[in-house]
């Protein structure tokens, strides 16, 4: 794995988000997810409005990263239980047997967003985008330091997508108005975390200004 140097530190908001070295990655935007009568509302018994209600908000953050290069990844959560660890499958059935985003099921379909010819659109079996799959490979040979986070859920897939992306060496950008919960506190926390110690927390508009820049 290739590390930031101290000299080669990118020491500014400015720095880290050049479209040059800069991907958006949007996670878990799906029907079980955001849809009505998908698994989060009818399994877990979570309204996800909030979920839906960031559709247009991505697609403007992602229309803007193709109009500057910026290379966009989709990715899709697939939760068949013989992938997933045995930790968050045996959580999974303390609610139900039924399967999240199984392979070949509405659920996991893309839900409100489309990708376009030539972006990757990438499965991943656990709650990090990093596990499993071919994301850091991609990444790295297109030569991307930085990563604007977008998707759902916030405190879940979002938030271990980014950890996880920070402790393999990227800087990370939580799109703060292109994400959401199903649990308005825990994505407050996620934000203010972030903030914190993690990555840079930005609105879509502010990333886009920043790469007409």
């Amino acid at each position: 794995m290739t590390m930031t140097q101290p000299h080669d530190l990118l020491d500014t908001a400015a720095k880290r988000l050049d479209p040059g070295h800069t991907a958006v990655m949007v996670i878990d935007m799906q029907n079980d997810f955001c849809a009505e009568q998908g698994y989060v509302e009818r399994i877990v018994g979570k309204d996800v409005s909030a979920c839906r209600a960031v559709v247009p908000a991505i697609m403007s953050l992602v229309n803007a990263a193709r109009a500057r290069g910026v290379p966009v990844l989709w990715i899709r959560a697939n939760y068949d239980p013989e992938q997933l660890p045995p930790g968050m499958l045996a959580k999974q059935r303390e609610r139900s047997t039924e399967v999240c985003c199984g392979t070949g099921s509405w659920g996991r379909e893309l839900y409100g967003v489309a990708s376009a010819p030539g972006e990757a659109l990438i499965d991943k079996h656990s709650y990090s985008a990093f596990v499993g799959t071919e994301v850091e490979k991609l990444l790295r040979d297109r030569g991307i330091r930085t990563i604007v986070f977008a998707g759902v859920q916030t405190n879940v897939c979002v938030e271990t997508s980014l950890r996880d992306a920070v402790c393999r060496g990227f800087y990370a950008v939580l799109a703060s108005d292109c994400v959401a919960s199903h649990t308005p506190p825990l994505h407050d926390a996620t934000l203010t975390n972030v903030g914190f110690l993690f990555g840079d927390v930005m609105g879509g508009k502010e990333v886009a200004e920043a790469w007409a820049k």
